[in-house]
């Protein structure tokens, strides 16, 4: 295989992932996002796999990558979906942090061009004192940034996945001709 190949766009694809899921990740811990944080931690360890074996002309772990890469997609769809308020998800619920906590998504305080008021309320005799946080000024609303996270997240594993499919019919065919000859 040539150096502009299936193969190693496909790596080149896993490495783009891989770096565009850590920042990902990043921000999921900074806004304690228990479910988004487990599911990144799965997709880098298949990622991983899935550039392992298009290295090593393992088409078995490039299975593994496709499935997963389905499931990915479906994944951040669902994201989507539940930042955009699709159906009967609100972005107001706990069920990105397992209703551990009431944190949301970092971006929905600290996104590009907020500005954030945090007013004490005065507590006699205690030491945590609770703040009401108002946001203003946003250039964009935190669930799009979301859903544009999201949505590159799905750009490139269908690009992998199609890839990944290339790069295993390759492996194949090339397997085939070497046990012909």
């Amino acid at each position: 295989m040539g150096c502009c190949s299936g193969r190693c766009t496909l790596i080149f694809l896993c490495s783009i992932q891989l770096t565009v899921v850590l920042e990902r990740q990043v921000f999921d811990f900074l806004g304690y996002q228990w479910a988004p944080i487990l599911v990144n931690f799965f997709h880098i360890i298949i990622v991983i796999l899935g550039l392992f074996g298009t290295i090593q002309y393992r088409p078995r772990y490039i299975v593994v990558y496709i499935v997963w890469t389905a499931l990915w997609v479906t994944w951040n769809v669902f994201i989507i979906c539940f930042y955009l308020d699709v159906g009967g998800l609100t972005k107001e619920s706990d069920l990105l942090t397992f209703n551990i906590s009431a944190h949301h998504s970092w971006w929905s305080e600290r996104g590009p061009g907020c500005v954030r008021r945090e007013m004490t309320q005065p507590r006699v005799g205690t030491v945590d004192s609770q703040s009401y946080i108002s946001v203003m000024g946003c250039f964009m609303e935190y669930q799009y940034i979301e859903v544009l996270h999201s949505g590159t997240q799905i750009l490139i594993a269908l690009l992998g996945f199609v890839y990944a499919c290339y790069v295993i019919s390759a492996i194949t065919e090339e397997e085939d001709s070497c046990l012909r000859k």
